[in-house]
C-alpha cells in the first residue's frame, strides 16, 4: 500500500512538472541571441516567403496577430502607416496570421495594409510560441538573431514600439525612430522613453537645439524624466562643448539617480578633452560598472572605456569590451572596427581583416571598414608574397641608411625645366582633444586621400606600407613626426616633392582637420587647409573634396612643363608622359622669353609670352601627343610647354 503510495505521488509529482513545462513551452519566450526557427510561408497571391532568406537583412520584424481581434492589430497597424509615411526606410515586417484565407482577404482590404500577410498553414505559430497570446512580436537582427520578444496587446504594443525606435536608433535610422517616438507620444503623451529616443535622435543628427528643447521637456515631467533629461541635456552641452555646464548636470544626475551609467560616459568624455586622463579612466570604469542605462547607450560605454585603454596600449582589455559592446547591440560597427585595428596595431593583420568584414557584413558603404579592409588585405598580401616582402624589406633598410646619414635620394638632372614626377607623401597626422567614438580616422584618411590622388594620374602617393615599415624600422613615434625637421627629411629619403601632414582635433561637434602640404625642398608651405568635418557628413565627400583642393595647389603651383620633341602638321610630340603624371585633355602653352632689358649692369627680364596653346590628346609612358589649338608662329622642337592651370577639367 506503502509503495503504492509512493508510486501516485511520483507520478503526480511528473504530471506536475510535465504541466509546468508544458505551460512554458506554450507560454514562454524567445531568448535574445536565439536563431530564429525557419519556416515558409505563403501570402494569399500564392507568393513564397522563405524566412533563411533574409538572414542578412539587419532588422526584420515578424507580427503575428488575429484579423478578428483590433487589439492584437494595433501595433501593426501603427508600423503600416509608419512605413507609408516613411516609404524610403527600410522597414522590413512580415505579418503572420492563423485566420481563414477570407478574412484575412478583408482585412487587407480594409486597411490598405501593404506588408506582407502570411497564411500560417504550417504550425510557424507554435514554433514562435505565438499561439495563446497575440499579438506576439519578434524582432530578429543580423543573422536573424532574436533581438527582442513581445506578447500582448495595450501597454506592450506600446513597449515594443518604444523599442522598435530605439532599435532604429541603433541602427543609425534615426528619422524613423523619431516618428516612431512621435506614433507613440501621439498615443500617449506621458510615454517618457518615446520623447528620450527622440531628444537623442536629434542629438545623433547634431541638431542641438531640438535635443535640448526635447531634453528640458523631459526634464519636467516627474522623477523619472527629470534623470533622463538632465542626462539628455548634459549630453547635449557636452556636444556643444560647454563642459561646465554638461559636468554639472551630469553631477545632479548621480546625485538624484547614483545608479546612471551614461552620465559618466559624458564625464569620461570631457575630462579627457581637457587632458584629465586619469580622471577619464575613473568615469569610464563607472560607466562600465553601474546598472541603470538605456539600450541604444549601453554600447558606447563599453566603447570608450575600450578606447581608453586601447590608448594607453592595453589591446586585449580594449577587445573584451569592445566584444561586449558589439554582442549588446549587433548594430555598433564602431566597435567593430576599433577591434579590427588592436589587432592592426600587433601585427595580426588577418584577424583585422577578419573584423572590418564583418563591420562591412553590417553596412557594405562604411567608408571606414572599407578602407581598413583593403589595407588589411594588402599587408596580408604582401607577408605572403615572399619576393616583394624581401624587396620591400631591402628597400627600408637602404632608406632607413640613408635618413640615418641624412643623404637625400634627389635624381641629378642637366634638365632643369623638364618636370619630375609630383611624389607626395603623408606622414602621420597628430591626434588630439576628446577620445573619438571611433578609432582609425587618421589611418583612413590619408588612405582614401592617397587613392584618389593616384587615381588622378597627376600625383603619385608613396605607398603606405613602405611608410609604416621605414617608420618601424626608425623606430619614429607620431611624437617625433610632430617635429617639422623630421617630416622633412622622411620626405626627402622618399625624394617626395610634398609632404602632407597636420593633425586632427577631436572635438565635441567634430572632427576639425588642419593639413599642410610642405614643399622638401623649399620648405615652402603651398597650402593650408582647415576644416571641420561632422560626425554626419559623408567622409568620402569630404576626402573627395579635398583630393580636388591638394590637386588644385598641385598644378597651379607646380605646373607641368616640357619641350616640344618635333611637330607634324597640326600636331606635336612633348616630352611629358605618364611617368610626369600626364593626362588626356591636359592644356598647354608654348612659352617664349620675355623682353631683357638692361639696366645698370643688370638683367631685367619680363614675364615670358605665350606663343599659343596645345591640348593633349594620347598619352605614352615617357612622351604624349599634342593638338595644336592656336599658335602666333610656328611651333619647333625645343619649345617650352607648360601646363595652363585655369583649363585643367577637376576630376
Amino acid at each position: 500500500m506503502k509503495k503504492q503510495m509512493v508510486k501516485s505521488g511520483w507520478f503526480f509529482i511528473v504530471g506536475i512538472l510535465f504541466l509546468v513545462f508544458s505551460l512554458t513551452m506554450s507560454h514562454g519566450q524567445m531568448a535574445p541571441g536565439q536563431i530564429a526557427p525557419s519556416f515558409s510561408l505563403k501570402d494569399l497571391k500564392g507568393q513564397s516567403y522563405d524566412l533563411s532568406a533574409m538572414k542578412d537583412r539587419p532588422m526584420m520584424i515578424l507580427y503575428f496577430f488575429d484579423v478578428d481581434s483590433r487589439p492584437s492589430q494595433e501595433g501593426l497597424l501603427s508600423l503600416h502607416q509608419l512605413a507609408k509615411q516613411h516609404k524610403d526606410t527600410e522597414m522590413t515586417v512580415w505579418a503572420i496570421t492563423l485566420s481563414t484565407k477570407e478574412k484575412t482577404l478583408k482585412f487587407i482590404e480594409t486597411t490598405g495594409i501593404t506588408f506582407p500577410v502570411l497564411l500560417d498553414t504550417a504550425k510557424v505559430s507554435d514554433l514562435y510560441r505565438a499561439r495563446q497570446v497575440l499579438p506576439t512580436v519578434c524582432v530578429l537582427g543580423p543573422g536573424l538573431k532574436t533581438l527582442d520578444y513581445f506578447q500582448g496587446g495595450g501597454k506592450t504594443t506600446e513597449t515594443m514600439l518604444v523599442r522598435v525606435a530605439e532599435r532604429e536608433l541603433q541602427r543609425k535610422q534615426t528619422r524613423l525612430a523619431k516618428a516612431i517616438s512621435d506614433e507613440v507620444v501621439k498615443k500617449n503623451p506621458q510615454n517618457i522613453k518615446a520623447r528620450t529616443v527622440k531628444g537623442y535622435a536629434a542629438l545623433k543628427e547634431q541638431n542641438l537645439t531640438e535635443a535640448e528643447a526635447v531634453f528640458k521637456e523631459v526634464a519636467q515631467q516627474g522623477t523619472q524624466g527629470e534623470v533622463l533629461g538632465k542626462e539628455g541635456l548634459a549630453a547635449v552641452y557636452a556636444k556643444k562643448g560647454e563642459s561646465d555646464k554638461a559636468l554639472q548636470l551630469a553631477k545632479e544626475v548621480e546625485q538624484k539617480a547614483p545608479d546612471r551609467a551614461y552620465v559618466h560616459v559624458v564625464k569620461g568624455d570631457a575630462l579627457y578633452a581637457m587632458d584629465k586622463k586619469k580622471e577619464a579612466e575613473a568615469e569610464y570604469q563607472k560607466g562600465v560598472q553601474k546598472k541603470g542605462v538605456e539600450p541604444y547607450q549601453e554600447a558606447i560605454r563599453y566603447n570608450q572605456m575600450g578606447r581608453y585603454y586601447a590608448s594607453t596600449g592595453q589591446y586585449g582589455k580594449a577587445r573584451e569590451l569592445y566584444d561586449q559592446a558589439i554582442q549588446i547591440d549587433p548594430y555598433y560597427i564602431e566597435g567593430t572596427t576599433n577591434k579590427g585595428l588592436t589587432y592592426e596595431k600587433e601585427g595580426k593583420w588577418d584577424k583585422a581583416l577578419e573584423s572590418y568584414r564583418q563591420a562591412l557584413a553590417l553596412n557594405k558603404t562604411d567608408t571606414f571598414a572599407a578602407v581598413l579592409a583593403k589595407k588589411a588585405q594588402e599587408m596580408i598580401d604582401l607577408q605572403r608574397d615572399i619576393k616583394r616582402k624581401e624587396r620591400v624589406d631591402q628597400l627600408v633598410k637602404e632608406l632607413a641608411a640613408r635618413f640615418r646619414a641624412q643623404k637625400e635620394t634627389a635624381q641629378k638632372t642637366e634638365d632643369s625645366w623638364t618636370s619630375q614626377p609630383m611624389i607626395l607623401t603623408f606622414v602621420d597626422f597628430q591626434e588630439k582633444g576628446g577620445l573619438a567614438e571611433r578609432d582609425g580616422f587618421s589611418s583612413v584618411m590619408m588612405s582614401q586621400l592617397a587613392d584618389h590622388l593616384n587615381a588622378s594620374g597627376r600625383v603619385k602617393v608613396v605607398e603606405r606600407i613602405l611608410i609604416d615599415r621605414l617608420l618601424e624600422e626608425l623606430n619614429i613615434g607620431s611624437s617625433e613626426l610632430a617635429h617639422p625637421e623630421t617630416a622633412l627629411k622622411l620626405g626627402r629619403v622618399l625624394a617626395a616633392r610634398l609632404i602632407g601632414t597636420g593633425s586632427l582635433v577631436y572635438l565635441p561637434q567634430g572632427t576639425l582637420l588642419n593639413l599642410r602640404l610642405i614643399d622638401t625642398e623649399t620648405t615652402a608651405i603651398p597650402q593650408v587647409t582647415t576644416k571641420q568635418i561632422l560626425p554626419q557628413a559623408s567622409l568620402e565627400k569630404e576626402l573627395f573634396q579635398l583630393n580636388r583642393e591638394i590637386l588644385k595647389t598641385v598644378v597651379t603651383k607646380y605646373p607641368l612643363r616640357g619641350y616640344i620633341v618635333k611637330v607634324t602638321g597640326d600636331q606635336a610630340v612633348l616630352n611629358l608622359g605618364l611617368n610626369q603624371g600626364m593626362v588626356v585633355g591636359t592644356k598647354f602653352e608654348v612659352i617664349e622669353g620675355g623682353e631683357e632689358i638692361q639696366y645698370k649692369g643688370k638683367t631685367l627680364r619680363s614675364s615670358p609670352k605665350s606663343a599659343g596653346q596645345m591640348e593633349v590628346v594620347r598619352v605614352e609612358p615617357d612622351f604624349c601627343y599634342a593638338k595644336i589649338l592656336e599658335q602666333g608662329r610656328p611651333f619647333r622642337a625645343d619649345d617650352k610647354v607648360q601646363e595652363k592651370a585655369e583649363e585643367i577639367a577637376w576630376r
